[in-house]
């Protein structure tokens, strides 16, 4: 049972015949003006103030951060791998992050990496001949890397060249990372081993 209450409103109002005194709008805008002030309240535009200088904070620090951020590699930016056997890292002539940026930021990531694996490594006597072989192993590796980037400044860049610079990176690394789960592995045996004397 629906019934349309526009049409209920409208019969109503016109069977009671409601009418406004005479001057009624003149009277309701009068007391309107009364209460609200002519001027707007200063905390309102002291809010409007700190909003517009909220957007220009916001937007200057999505500037700044935007243009800190950009991929444009800086220029006297060197990313060097620890060398034993060469601690001054000197390198001459171009590397493989001098091609291009995408380029630098592989070599980036694999030598931090490196780096990083090394760094790692703890110097304990009882594993010294297992990492010793390995740092030879890295060694040769190393040395190699230096025949590529010399291969690279002699004839300049190729494609085999760049992946077998990069394939030396990627070795070095799995190679550490090989390393470092043997030790973990001999630890956690050596461990299983003290905790089986115990009992």
């Amino acid at each position: 049972m629906a019934r349309d209450l526009r049409k209920l409103f409208e019969k109503e109002r016109k069977e009671q015949g409601f009418t406004m005194k005479e001057g009624h709008e003149d009277r309701f805008f009068a007391k309107l003006e009364q209460e609200l002030p002519k001027n707007p309240p200063k905390q309102k535009v002291f809010s409007l103030w700190m909003q517009i200088a909220a957007s220009v904070v916001v937007v200057l620090g999505l500037s700044i951060y935007y243009f800190s951020s950009s991929d444009t590699p800086l220029p006297d930016e060197k990313v060097t791998v620890v060398d034993r056997n060469n601690p001054s890292g000197e390198a001459q002539g171009i590397s493989l992050g001098d091609l291009s940026p995408d380029l630098k930021k592989i070599e980036t990531y694999y030598t931090t990496n490196i780096n990083l694996q090394l760094s790692d490594l703890a110097d304990d006597p009882g594993n010294k001949e297992l990492v010793d072989s390995y740092m030879e192993r890295l060694a040769e590796l190393n040395q190699e890397y230096q025949r590529l980037n010399q291969e690279l400044n002699e004839f300049g860049p190729n494609d085999q060249t760049i992946s077998a610079l990069i394939n030396n990176l990627q070795l070095r690394l799995q190679l550490l990372q090989k390393l470092k789960s043997k030790l973990n592995q001999l630890k956690s045996s050596k461990n299983e081993q003290e905790s089986s004397n115990m009992v």
